[in-house]
């Protein structure tokens, strides 16, 4: 028996090893599409964490770039990455880049694990190149829950009522300041249950993210690095 919790551990280490490598890949072909003088929006999590030192080592000229949270602030700025607000760079990006939680066969994705969807949803929007970047097992054939929610702490119970079955995530703020939860049913159309949580009043926004809003996906597995495009009716 101990024989075989060792030999379990060892795997389950060596399959982490795996998936961290492949976040890695996808982040380092990502930080390649920057060239010199882009505004770059920079995404929060564990894969876009990658991303950081990648563009850094690029050393590119005149590139800006803007932090979808504090943590992401707090880390390019430590490797020298210059920074700059969405309004010090005209509201508008060349390029935005960041990991997803989910992603389906049409390019819907889930975000927000990290609490910054919101302020990531901006990015993605006023970037005319939307680039996720994420390990293989993020691909998925239908979305599911839990849908990260950002929400008002005004009114906060009629909100997370309204969205039933959605629970707070415990301790957890938005870098603004709001609630975070999770909408924990069933996803059947996205596009509804978007339109739905975006309707009901309280609601900041959702991890819910459209294919309109991505352009491309690079997506890592054991072969390599699969770059996707998605088409946009």
């Amino acid at each position: 028996m101990a024989h075989e919790r060792e030999v379990a551990s060892r795997a389950g280490t060596h399959d982490a090893q795996s998936i961290e490598a492949q976040k890695r890949a996808a982040a380092e072909a990502a930080a390649l599409l920057v060239q010199d003088g882009m505004r770059v929006g920079l995404g929060t999590g564990t894969t876009a964490a990658y991303l950081f030192p990648a563009l850094a080592s690029r050393a590119l000229n005149d590139i800006r770039c803007v932090a979808s949270s504090p943590a992401t602030e707090q880390a390019a700025r430590a490797l020298g990455l210059p920074l700059a607000t969405l309004e010090q760079v005209g509201g508008e990006l060349e390029i935005a880049i960041d990991g997803a939680d989910q992603i389906d066969r049409r390019g819907w994705l889930v975000k927000g694990r990290g609490g910054a969807h919101a302020r990531e949803k901006i990015l993605a929007a006023a970037a005319s190149r939307f680039v996720v970047i994420a390990s293989h097992e993020k691909a998925v054939a239908t979305l599911g829950p839990p849908i990260p929610l950002e929400l008002m702490r005004f009114g906060a119970a009629y909100t997370l009522r309204a969205l039933s079955p959605s629970r707070v995530r415990g301790g957890s703020l938005s870098p603004d300041g709001n609630v975070i939860a999770d909408y924990l049913g069933p996803v059947e159309d996205a596009a509804q249950l978007a339109a739905r949580i975006s309707a009901t009043p309280g609601t900041v926004a959702h991890g819910l993210f459209p294919p309109a809003l991505v352009s491309d996906i690079l997506l890592a597995g054991p072969a390599g690095v699969e770059h996707r495009t998605v088409a946009h009716d």
